[in-house]
């Protein structure tokens, strides 16, 4: 699995969307499922995926599909 496929089967299972859902329109609250309880679990998944740790930081910039892209360059994971 590539880390495009772990990055897209986070939002994917966290948020129970298709694949096409995913893209730049994906942001905070865009969706019912992203609220604040759900934005934790796909944090969780996220370091689950790429066994990191976010700062607390980049927990709260990551708001949209595109930005948690960008955020994880910083962890040296390349999508």
């Amino acid at each position: 699995m590539t880390n495009l496929q772990k990055y897209n089967d986070a939002f994917i299972q966290s948020f129970s969307i298709s694949e096409a859902d995913l893209g730049s329109e994906l942001v905070y609250q865009s969706i019912d499922n992203w609220d604040s309880v759900g934005h934790m679990q796909l944090i969780a998944a996220i370091e689950d995926a790429f066994d990191i740790m976010l700062d607390t930081d980049d927990i709260i910039d990551f708001s949209s599909y595109t930005i948690g892209i960008d955020i994880l360059k910083k962890y040296d994971v390349e999508l």
